[in-house]
């Protein structure tokens, strides 16, 4: 399973830490991330907020689930965006919608 992890702080940095520990996880992307997470993922300079970039990094990298950590992308609907797009009907998504 790939997994891409939306945010930067200490909190996607606990997801991460402990999501790399499951034999399930093949790669695991941080986007941005920082230092922490750069050191046992793979980060992504992707704004949490280009919806469309963010888009085309799950197609691109076969992205199964993704977990949304700040609330700012939540706030702006990225549940909503991917749930609703028909080129990502198969990627699960971990937050509230809008």
């Amino acid at each position: 399973m790939n997994i891409l992890i939306l945010g930067s702080g200490g909190r996607e940095h606990a997801f991460t830490h402990k999501l790399v520990q499951s034999e399930k996880v093949t790669q695991i992307f941080v986007a941005p991330g920082n230092s922490g997470t750069a050191k046992i993922a793979s980060n992504l300079s992707i704004d949490v907020l280009n919806f469309e970039a963010l888009k085309n990094s799950i197609l691109n990298l076969s992205i199964n689930l993704v977990i949304v950590g700040p609330e700012i992308p939540l706030i702006k609907g990225i549940v909503d965006f991917i749930d609703s797009d028909i080129e990502l009907t198969s990627v699960l998504v971990v937050g509230p919608s809008k």
